[in-house]
């Protein structure tokens, strides 16, 4: 046991935390002249090695996961969840989320396209609530922040957000809020190329099986295409994560969001859903806001509902389901998160 405690520590620390990178940086900063130990040159050694480690972690894992999703275009996602039904369909949703793009705007024509297709309701929302909150990068990134344990437990209790919140949708039987809304845009879509196999009548093959060479590219493509749409995202919040991490008195983040205040929970939810940006924005905000004594649990409702309820993506949201259904869904994704933040911070000692 000690063995594996150590392997994973070196797998968190030296790996995906990159800590030797931020020695590296910071020794390159003190032969520049510029000493780490002041406040600009800790801001600088922190936006470069925080800059350098996400970007190199982003295109690692678009690629992988860019590859494994050439394997379930929206017409064999579509196939695949019509096999199921009830809480088990929620759940395969939910799952087929972990493989899709990163924002949420990007998985709104993947949700078009399943409810064109006649998909249920609630499959169509569990998929759209995992799939910006809950991916396969979100593990390795969370891990190499806070370890192991805590990015398995957000990874679990997201899809159980997911499933929760696709099932009391499906309960809730609105499915005519989508329909009337939707059909126009659908059709708007589909004339744009934007809603790949979406319609009444969807191809039954999804075309010639691709060869690994021409999956590669596939992957190479989308993670030159998603790391230019990204970036922008990913340098304002490792500016914010500097100016926290050596401007901001802990003092103030402790006041806002540590443990003395019970609403902190509920705060950085309510200030994450207005934002726009995906986990790798995210990140170097909540590495910050950990090393200034914000809990565990209030930093990833944050992320939760940055991702998950950004303004763009409800705006888009919004053209195609009734203003009652998006009430629902950001009724229930608020209360999924608030409910997941205080079990992080209940559990905070266990997990870090």
């Amino acid at each position: 046991m000690t063995f594996l405690g150590e392997l994973l520590d070196f797998l968190q620390r030296q790996v995906l935390g990159m800590a030797w990178l931020n020695q590296l940086v910071g020794r390159g900063l003190a032969a520049a002249g510029l000493d780490p130990a002041t406040r600009v040159g800790a801001s600088v050694q922190f936006f470069i090695y925080d800059l350098i480690k996400i970007s190199v972690l982003l295109c690692v894992l678009i690629f992988a996961v860019s590859y494994l999703q050439s394997y379930f275009p929206p017409e064999r996602s579509r196939r695949i969840l019509s096999r199921f039904r009830g809480l088990r369909a929620n759940a395969v949703g939910a799952l087929l989320g972990t493989v899709t793009p990163f924002c949420s705007c990007s998985s709104i024509p993947i949700f078009m396209g399943f409810s064109a297709a006649g998909l249920p309701l609630g499959v169509t929302f569990s998929f759209l609530i995992s799939s910006p909150m809950v991916d396969l990068a979100s593990l390795v990134l969370l891990a190499s922040i806070f370890g192991f344990p805590t990015a398995f437990a957000y990874v679990i209790l997201g899809l159980v957000i997911a499933v929760v919140g696709g099932t009391v949708i499906e309960k809730l039987r609105m499915e005519s809020h989508v329909v009337q809304f939707a059909a126009p845009v659908v059709r708007e879509a589909m004339a744009a190329g934007a809603v790949p196999g979406a319609g009444p009548e969807p191809a039954v093959e999804d075309g010639p099986e691709l060869s690994r060479r021409e999956r590669t590219d596939y992957a190479v493509q989308q993670t030159g295409e998603t790391f230019v749409s990204v970036i922008p995202y990913i340098l304002i919040g490792v500016g914010i994560g500097a100016v926290i991490h050596n401007w901001i008195p802990a003092s103030w983040v402790e006041t806002a969001l540590g443990s003395n205040n019970p609403f902190g929970v509920i705060i950085a939810t309510l200030l994450g859903v207005p934002m726009y940006a995906d986990i790798f924005g995210t990140l170097p905000v909540a590495e910050a806001l950990l090393g200034k004594g914000a809990q565990l649990g209030t930093i990833l409702a944050f992320m939760m509902a940055t991702t998950t309820l950004s303004l763009p993506s409800m705006i888009m949201l919004r053209r195609v389901i009734s203003g009652r259904l998006l009430a629902v869904f950001i009724g229930i994704c608020v209360v999924g998160i608030i409910t997941v933040g205080y079990f992080f911070n209940l559990t905070q000692h266990l997990l870090i």
